[in-house]
């Protein structure tokens, strides 16, 4: 077999950056000169110069026992007390921590004095209830600031949270809290979304239903419910409002410092079966990456910036990104509780308005929904606070990058792309604004003291203008340290496949120019007569199309090509009436297809189609539709953020 990932598609286009950014940007191309120099050295100063540690390290790395790391593991540090008391304590209380957003209209300001006094308190009550260093809470709220205050609160005691997605249902609550032998719940009564409540508690009151000796029943001893929703609940023995508690409590809590190499959290991957994979990450590596990262990739002003990831907490950008990196940073955040398109289509737009944003991190997929209603919506909102942009959480193809350029950022705002898994914990490749000449689609390069190669099967470097799998060659500081209860699963899952290095599980390829452009995970290539080929590059070259907004490829068995490729596309609003007037649309983008990346790639069926399958996080999930291409019965859809797509699919499919 071909061990390289066969690529066609290239870009010419790019952006350098602005003199005027680049003379006040954070960071320098002396960053990396240094990293290189002496890697660990490079990232022992950033643990040193943006972290306040209680007991000063001397080893950066233990790298004895591969490959379980231990980073900064003698030094001794709070992780709530490196994000809230000590910007108090430098005079910047006063400095807004987070902007909150209902989806109904209704706000917050957290400043962070505020922000600290709510996390001592919240401290105090759940050592109350027994909560102390290594235990484990699961955290199961909406996007709302006891979230937030939630996860601080665990850290702040040497605890370990296990935040779950607020969309998920019982059964992943179960085998979550299972898995953990969590001894705390702390969920709402539910939350808004869609302009109606979703209730929470009741899927955590089944989760926690008596089941036996099977039940999580005998680990947990308390369910905290914060009122949000006001949707009736029923009660147990074991169940306390969060506001009574919160009220009771004492206001003064004083952080203890832990081992820098004591458990944060647990983070389950989604999309799991069978045994959950609690991916577990430590306090001090995790902690130096996402403070590093959020600096110097934002091109953080902690003074002036108004920053807004759109990630769920639930999530790893949201552990990362919305909580740690930038708290530790002392920035000012938008956090907001709904869905993009709730009161109205523009409701993002309007936020970025009311808050001047100035530091915009979504994903593509939002993005690409943005280009399917046109750019008439964001036209409608004062936009130009922006001065900087980002994407996270998969591939984002060249067409959609340059909207987001183009519409959101004025021709302007940088746009940085970032990878990066819930196993790397922090960002590992991107361009850093003010140094790299950007790119339509690529992500670029590995950020200062990372170590990226893309490797053909045999773990032997490809070279500019080949395709292969992507692995990191060096420990990293916020790298995950193992399966939860399963060590022997990690080395399986992450380090047997080249031994030395760790297998992200994503193929890439390296430019001409020696960047790197990720092709999805390695499970969404396809073999076509022998061709290894990436769905991305050929969803890049259908959004290519002025008539589609978004698409989603699959590889489905036949008998002639071993697979052949099936297409699923979304026609933008703008190009309905255009599109409609085509004679034969599937054979239009079929031939486009040819054109732009050659005759192998070109799809053997494209399904016009109302809406993708998509995670809550915004993810397509495209094992439905190999289901729907191969003509198989759909598998389970619970995690789908609208669960009848598939069957609307399967009958636009059906019916053709």
């Amino acid at each position: 077999m071909n061990p390289q990932i066969d690529n066609l598609l290239h870009e010419s286009r790019k952006f350098a950056p602005s003199e005027e950014f680049s003379s006040n940007a954070v960071a320098t191309t002396a960053l990396y000169e240094e990293a290189k120099a002496d890697r660990l050295e490079f990232w022992a100063r950033q643990a040193r110069e943006l972290l306040h540690w209680e007991t000063p390290f001397t080893r950066t790395l233990d790298w004895s026992n591969p490959p379980f790391a231990k980073w900064f593991d003698d030094g001794k540090l709070n992780v709530a007390y490196n994000c809230l008391d000590r910007h108090v304590d430098a005079g910047n209380g006063d400095r807004v921590a987070f902007h909150w957003e209902g989806e109904q209209g209704d706000s917050r300001t957290l400043t962070y004095a505020e922000l600290t006094a709510e996390v001592k308190k919240a401290a105090n009550v759940l050592a109350g209830l027994g909560i102390g260093q290594g235990d484990r809470v699961a955290i199961y709220l909406p996007m709302i600031p006891e979230a937030v205050i939630s996860m601080l609160a665990v850290a702040r005691l040497g605890a370990v949270h296990s935040v779950i997605f607020g969309g998920f249902s019982a059964d992943s609550i179960r085998s979550r809290v299972d898995d953990a032998s969590a001894k705390l719940v702390i969920t709402a009564d539910g939350g808004w979304r869609k302009g109606k409540v979703s209730a929470l508690k009741p899927a955590v009151d089944a989760a926690l239903e008596a089941r036996g000796d099977l039940g999580p029943q005998d680990s947990v001893t308390h369910v905290l419910v914060v009122k949000r929703g006001e949707n009736e609940v029923e009660w147990t023995d074991r169940d306390l409002w969060w506001h009574e508690e919160m009220a009771k409590a004492e206001p003064e809590h004083e952080a203890e410092a832990f081992e820098a190499e004591n458990p944060l959290f647990i983070l389950y991957t989604s999309g799991t079966t069978g045994k959950p994979k609690g991916i577990l990450h430590t306090s001090g590596g995790y902690l130096t990456q996402c403070a590093f990262t959020h600096k110097v990739v934002f091109d953080l002003k902690p003074e002036s910036d108004v920053y807004w990831c759109t990630a769920d907490v639930g999530w790893i950008t949201g552990h990362s990104y919305v909580v740690y990196g930038p708290l530790a940073n002392g920035a000012t955040q938008v956090l907001y509780e709904g869905t993009p398109d709730t009161p109205h289509p523009g409701r993002w737009w309007e936020i970025i308005e009311k808050y001047k944003v100035t530091t915009f991190y979504t994903a593509p997929t939002a993005i690409r929904s943005f280009m399917k209603l046109g750019r008439k919506i964001p036209k409608q909102f004062d936009l130009s606070s922006i001065r900087l942009l980002g994407s996270v959480g998969e591939p984002i193809n060249p067409e959609a990058w340059m909207w987001y350029r183009k519409v959101i950022g004025a021709k302007a705002a940088p746009i940085v792309d970032t990878w990066w898994q819930t196993e790397t914990g922090a960002i590992m490749i991107s361009a850093l604004p003010g140094v790299t000449e950007t790119k339509p689609g690529s992500a670029q390069v590995p950020i200062p003291g990372i170590s990226i190669d893309v490797v053909d099967d045999d773990g032997t470097h490809v070279g500019t203008g080949n395709g292969g799998l992507l692995v990191v060659t060096e420990p990293w500081p916020s790298m995950l340290r193992g399966i939860w209860g399963d060590p022997e699963r990690y080395k399986e899952t992450y380090w047997d496949k080249f031994g030395d290095k760790y297998f992200a599980g994503d193929g890439a390829r390296l430019d001409h120019d020696g960047d790197i452009w990720l092709l999805g995970r390695v499970d969404d290539v396809m073999n076509v007569s022998g061709h290894r080929l990436s769905t991305a590059e050929i969803e890049s070259a259908l959004v290519a199309h002025p008539f589609t907004a978004e698409a989603a490829v699959v590889g489905a068995a036949d008998d002639t090509t071993g697979q052949a490729v099936v297409a699923f596309v979304i026609i933008k609003e703008s190009m309905l009436e255009e599109s409609a007037a085509v004679e034969d649309i599937a054979a239009v983008l079929r031939g486009h297809v040819g054109e732009q990346i050659g005759p192998i790639a070109r799809p053997r069926d494209v399904f016009v189609v109302n809406e993708l399958p998509k995670t809550r996080s915004g993810k397509i999930m495209r094992r439905l539709l190999r289901d729907v291409a191969e003509g198989r019965d759909v598998g389970d859809t619970t995690t789908l953020a609208d669960t009848t797509v598939m069957q609307i699919i399967t009958g636009q499919v059906t019916a053709k």
